[in-house]
């Protein structure tokens, strides 16, 4: 237990110990000097009560100041203590509840609850900073995110949209826009994004990649191969460029090729479940069984779906 914890306990543990005190007092009605003082004196129960006040003023969660609350908050966030951390800017909010800087409390206390796994929530604290702050770009790419992992394509689209009105050039929403605009089948919207991209960074990987899988979709797979190609080469140890190559060549019916390069892709990265089952179906296809079998169980290992594989593992029996 950390020592600004323990610190925390202090005015309870005085408190409890002045009330003893204070009731043993009350309680000694023969004491001559305490009778003879006992006009004077205040009722037992509110001697109690303003202590306890006066205590509670000192402690950390109502005494500290907005900066102090916001400064253990990230303390707290820091050492991934996201409870505390939490609470830290709730009273900090609670605070100063007109603070201009509660947009960045909320868009912060958002990340924090998305961190814990608490989306609707985390959606509703960037909601709240941007009723704030609405043309904040931060926030709004932290919403925009946010709604991407919960599926919510439409929303996501809208924020992305909106950060580019007033950053055209904002790279994020450029690329989670175009990503957006493919899902949706928007394919000439999402070609203006990764051109857009490119003409602010030529060799923006991503873009090309995004590119590439768009001319793969349009059926153009020899320029979708030559692409493929120039990744490669230009980044020879990152597995994702092998095995979008291999995808391509399997499309292309250049099955060696394409082992070759599940093969170099899983040297370079041996946890990509992907390259284990786009393995697994070229040796289906082989007739090599007992392998395709063993490929699909070390994909499911490593995250895949075994419901989505089980037809092709029933192929392997």
């Amino acid at each position: 237990m950390s020592f600004s914890i323990i610190l925390q306990f202090i005015p309870f543990v005085v408190f409890l110990a002045i009330y003893l005190f204070l009731h043993l007092q009350q309680t000694n009605s023969d004491n001559a000097i305490i009778t003879i003082f006992r006009p004077m004196q205040m009722s037992f129960s509110r001697k109690v009560w303003i202590v306890g006040l006066m205590l509670l003023a000192m402690h950390p969660a109502w005494g500290q100041s907005y900066e102090a609350q916001v400064e253990m908050a990230m303390d707290y966030a820091a050492k991934d203590s996201l409870q505390l951390a939490e609470k830290h800017l709730r009273l900090a909010l609670q605070t100063e509840p007109a603070n201009p800087n509660n947009a960045l409390l909320f868009s912060n206390l958002g990340a924090i609850q998305q961190r814990k796994g608490e989306l609707e929530e985390a959606l509703e604290s960037y909601t709240y900073a941007l009723n704030m702050a609405p043309r904040v770009v931060p926030i709004l790419l932290n919403r925009a995110a946010l709604y991407l992992t919960m599926g919510r394509l439409v929303q996501a689209q809208t924020d992305y949209s909106l950060v580019l009105d007033i950053e055209a050039d904002n790279s994020e929403a450029l690329l989670m826009r175009a990503y957006i605009y493919a899902a949706e089948r928007n394919y000439n919207l999402a070609r203006a994004d990764y051109d857009h991209l490119l003409r602010l960074d030529p060799a923006h990987a991503k873009a090309r990649l995004g590119l590439l899988t768009l001319e793969q979709k349009a059926g153009n797979l020899a320029k979708a191969l030559d692409m493929a190609n120039a990744l490669v080469e230009e980044h020879p140890d990152e597995a994702t460029y092998y095995i979008f190559r291999a995808g391509i060549e399997m499309e292309m019916n250049q099955t060696d090729g394409a082992l070759i390069d599940l093969e170099e892709a899983l040297q370079r990265d041996d946890t990509l479940p992907e390259a284990y089952i786009m393995r697994g179906e070229l040796r289906l296809a082989r007739k090599q069984k007992r392998l395709a079998r063993e490929d699909f169980e070390r994909a499911i290992a490593l995250g895949a779906s075994r419901a989505e594989l089980q037809e092709l593992l029933r192929a392997t029996q």
